[in-house]
């Protein structure tokens, strides 16, 4: 780990205006979390752990506060610059996988890098790589629909890993899976943090958040850096 800082959350505040009324989905969060870090974020339904996760997803902005993403403030960017960076610099996990049904696994992954502009024999190649790095490579050419689900959330791993983003964001990546998937989904996310990749998951499941090395738990908009109750190590 190089101790180079990847998020920095500094008074972030997220309000949301209903009507005549406003609600505060975050109340000044204060974060910083360094390269090679796992880190999970656990919270009850309605703890605004939705609101941080598309605040560090670069998805929405603060309404106040400042967020640097590899060094570079993202508080107050458009939505072009705000797209540019979660291709670059992010790599997403879903709960639901977000797999195209009509793609092949390869061509699956191989997708962000299409969007980044990057040619077809080199998309192909790091695709490849990435799926290898899943334990995947012998499924390149089948869809979504023909692999188990633990194999379909592996290649959304590899999707995520391909254009070599500063973290991986991982929303409820086992939410869907039964105990054997998600128990190897969850080592996939082990092997890629001893591997030195930065990784941030947000999950409601204490016994999840017990993978990671360290806890944030968020609770009606505000968030501590320690262990909550049932989630000693």
């Amino acid at each position: 780990m190089s101790g180079r800082t990847i998020i920095e959350l500094e008074a972030v505040r997220k309000t949301y205006a209903t009507g005549s009324l406003s609600v505060e989905a975050l109340r000044g969060i204060d974060v910083t979390i360094s390269e090679g870090e796992y880190v999970a974020v656990i919270g009850p339904s309605g703890s605004g752990k939705s609101t941080l996760m598309h605040i560090l997803g670069c998805l929405d902005v603060p309404t106040e506060g400042r967020y640097e993403l590899a060094g570079r403030d993202v508080s107050h960017l458009d939505e072009g610059a705000l797209a540019r960076i979660r291709n670059q610099e992010i790599g997403f996990v879903f709960q639901q996988f977000n797999l195209l049904p009509s793609l092949t696994a390869l061509r699956n992954v191989a997708l962000p890098l299409a969007y980044a502009g990057v040619h077809g024999d080199e998309r192909t190649r790091r695709a490849r790589q990435a799926l290898d790095r899943v334990g995947l490579s012998d499924r390149a050419d089948h869809r979504p629909g023909e692999l188990s689900g633990g194999q379909q959330q592996r290649v959304a791993v590899a999707r995520a890993l391909v254009t070599e983003p500063s973290m991986i964001l991982a929303d409820e990546p086992t939410g869907n899976l039964d105990s054997v998937s998600s128990a190897d989904v969850l080592q996939l996310f082990r092997d890629l943090h001893d591997s030195g990749r930065t990784i941030v998951l947000i999950t409601h499941e204490p016994e999840v958040a017990r993978q990671a090395d360290r806890v944030l738990a968020i609770y009606d908009g505000a968030i501590r850096d320690r262990q909550p109750e049932g989630i000693a190590r």
